[in-house]
């Protein structure tokens, strides 16, 4: 077991030690401004975007937007809320937004860098917040993102709460930000935890689920690995009030609830203007 053990921390740590490390100054307004014009037409046609309540969210400094996540590995609540930002408050606005070293280590994704796409952890969130920067963040990760489609309208973080401890540390109002349609963009039947224990996934590579799913183009899709071409489901987005984070609140569970009510109300309301799945 020794012999397995010392196999595994190896592995880990050469995993570990090819994700990049976070540079800030990858963010490149430049390529963000060249790129608004055609991505804004893949998000208002193909997914008919719709992002309500962005002058919810202070107009500068540094503050913390908290979402639900839905879409598996080509999570289209990410594209068009990134999008929506940029053209709200311009792409001179520094925002960044967490992802996993998966995500950021593949080479394929490298241009999401300059869009200011970090590793998730805390001392990412705490640079960019440091610096003045919005951060986007999914506490529930890949344990939300992957859940079966008929919980699409249940916000489930898996009990995560570090964020609070972030807002709090940082001094930053959080902004929740509750999404609909993602979910709908294939078929999700499993989170695939048992799979990723089996795998051992879970310690080599943080990665706890290794979903089942039915999407295009693979049919049945183990993993997401390699993505999927997500369906055209109508994505509807809503920024809700800021909920301030003070040195009195002490009690990380009392913000944590009020972020999951305020994001659960906003995503109920959504889920009952829907008609049908994936049309809206």
């Amino acid at each position: 077991m020794a012999g397995l053990a010392d196999v595994l921390e190896w592995t880990r740590r050469q995993v570990a030690s090819r994700v990049p490390k976070a540079d800030l100054d990858q963010r490149d307004p430049d390529y963000i401004r060249d790129q608004l014009p055609g991505t804004w037409l893949l998000a208002s046609l193909y997914f008919r975007a719709d992002v309500r309540g962005m002058d919810r969210i202070p107009v500068d400094g540094p503050v913390l937007l908290v979402g639900n996540h839905s879409g598996g590995n080509v999570p289209p609540d990410t594209f068009v809320f990134t999008l929506a930002f940029c053209s709200y408050f311009g792409v001179e606005r520094p925002f960044y937004q967490l992802a996993h070293n998966l995500v950021v280590s593949a080479p394929p994704l490298g241009w999401l860098r300059k869009f200011g796409t970090v590793a998730a952890n805390h001392e990412n969130a705490r640079l960019a917040l440091e610096c003045g920067a919005a951060l986007l963040v999914y506490p529930g990760g890949d344990y939300e993102v992957f859940r079966p489609s008929w919980e699409r309208h249940k916000v489930d973080f898996g009990g995560r709460m570090g964020y609070v401890r972030l807002a709090r540390e940082a001094g930053v109002p959080i902004v929740p930000v509750a999404s609909v349609g993602g979910q709908e963009s294939a078929l999700f039947i499993s989170r695939g935890q048992w799979l990723a224990r089996l795998l051992m996934t879970d310690k080599l590579l943080r990665l706890k689920s290794i979903p089942i799913s039915l999407a295009l183009p693979w049919g049945l899709n183990i993993s997401d690995l390699a993505g999927h071409l997500p369906l055209p489901a109508k994505i509807t987005i809503e920024v809700q009030e800021p909920i301030e984070v003070d040195d009195t609140d002490v009690q990380d569970q009392a913000v944590h609830d009020k972020v999951i009510a305020s994001l659960q109300a906003g995503v109920d309301r959504l889920a009952a203007q829907r008609r049908f799945p994936v049309i809206g």
